[in-house]
């Protein structure tokens, strides 16, 4: 399958040139020739297969024409070794529990299946120098961190905020060593994310290195985000919660994505588009609520990201909007009636985490207050709601236990990245010392 970029000037690329770029020449983004429907007796038969089946045949029609079928199976096997489960909170409400992998977060599903296939290539093309730079406001450098620790060939330059990200997601990847390396910026989250798009477009840059990103620019960390879909309808089928998962079925099923950088969401788009049967699309969006300004105004107007209590949700300039307006040809109108948005100030996460908690013994985080809010708010009485929980709270430990006045448990998992030494270089937001770094490495 060929891709092609959003901004329409670039070259068709492969599979292979797509994943290892990251970036398209024009500075647009990768986007598939086409999406395959799937047919409709995958969709008979979905309830009854596991979580790698499902996935397994979602990955077989965007990446089945450029990998051997026993690679990719094995990607997708070796990538889903934890589960996604889907748990009742409340009334027609559910949670798709995307934090049972090893960093405790949903990033886990794309950032590991892009570690193996980028390996992959890697390794057919003989490189033995591959740079992945990835920018995070928390969860998406630990899970890139730990998806790629110890690949051979590959260094990972993880750039972050400074002063915010939680103490425990930092730890998650400036601990690390080996093959890792965290950039702590003094600025925001996009000034993160302007510094990798610039390398990207830097002439010089790219003939000394070979550059790609691990963000959901990248089409192979955004597009498996689509598996934990298809197996979350799956599994409200299995457990008899909608009787008909057929194509064009009546069920009235609402996935809530709490949204900050926009790859989740376009993910679960794009699973629509392949059949699965959603009859729409919340974006739970913080105080940075561009793409609700967007549905308002119809006019895309970035800005400078403020931070808030979900700071994986702080983007003031999503990247993936470019690919949802593609994806709809730019129709304001055919977007607002897939996707919903909804905004929640601090003080309304720190209420609904609280109420939650009391009302349900469901303790969230807070991206996923955010999700869970807005479905309370809009959800009709006919529709099942799932909201993404998409963080372990315990990741958020100080701001969860002092909403709801109660100690966290720390899973294993956080506990022993928290025994490690950071290890970080402090950098200004000023393109040019983050391109002499990177240089003299």
């Amino acid at each position: 399958m060929k891709y092609y970029s959003t901004n329409k000037k670039a070259p068709l690329a492969s599979l292979q040139e797509a994943v290892t770029k990251g970036l398209a020449s024009d500075k647009g983004l990768y986007m598939p020739e086409k999406i395959k429907q799937l047919p409709d007796s995958f969709f008979e038969k979905m309830k009854d297969m596991s979580f790698q089946e499902i996935a397994y045949v979602v990955a077989d029609a965007f990446f089945g024409e450029d990998m051997e079928a026993d690679m990719l199976k094995t990607i997708v096997y070796d990538t889903l070794n934890f589960d996604t489960p889907v748990v009742h909170v409340k009334n027609n409400i559910y949670s798709l529990e995307l934090f049972h992998g090893p960093t405790l977060a949903f990033k886990d599903v794309g950032a590991r299946f892009m570690a193996r296939t980028l390996g992959y290539f890697i390794k057919k093309q003989g490189l033995t120098d591959i740079n992945v730079l990835v920018a995070t406001s928390g969860d998406t450098g630990s899970a890139v961190a730990n998806g790629f620790l110890g690949v051979p060939g590959v260094q990972v330059f993880v750039l972050y905020p400074k002063g915010k990200v939680s103490p425990i997601q930092e730890c998650q990847f400036t601990t690390l060593g080996q093959n890792i390396t965290a950039l702590e910026i003094d600025g925001t989250f996009d000034d993160c994310q302007a510094l990798v798009k610039a390398a990207f477009m830097d002439e010089e840059l790219n003939q000394k290195m070979q550059l790609t990103s691990a963000n959901s620019i990248n089409v192979a960390r955004f597009l498996p985000q689509a598996f934990y879909y298809f197996y979350a309808y799956a599994q409200l089928a299995k457990q008899g919660i909608i009787e008909d998962n057929r194509p064009g079925s009546k069920d009235n099923v609402v996935f809530c994505v709490p949204s900050g950088n926009f790859g989740n969401i376009t993910a679960g788009l794009f699973g629509k588009r392949m059949g699965l049967p959603v009859k729409r699309f919340i974006a739970a969006n913080n105080k940075n609520d561009i793409f609700l300004k967007y549905l308002q105004t119809k006019e895309y107007t970035p800005r400078p990201s403020v931070a808030t209590l979900a700071n994986a949700m702080d983007v003031g300039d999503p990247s993936n909007f470019v690919r949802i307006l593609d994806l709809y040809n730019h129709n304001h109108d055919a977007i607002s009636k897939d996707i919903s948005g909804y905004r929640y100030l601090d003080e309304d996460i720190r209420s609904t985490l609280k109420k939650c908690y009391e009302e349900t013994g469901y303790l969230l985080d807070p991206h996923g207050a955010c999700g869970y809010q807005a479905l309370v708010d809009e959800l009709k009485p006919d529709e099942t709601g799932v909201f993404l929980e998409t963080a372990h709270p315990a990741k958020f430990l100080e701001t969860v236990e002092s909403i709801i006045g109660e100690k966290v448990e720390i899973p294993q998992k956080l506990q022993a990245f928290m025994q490690g030494k950071k290890q970080s270089f402090e950098l200004t937001k000023d393109f040019g010392g983050f391109k002499a770094f990177l240089l003299a490495k």
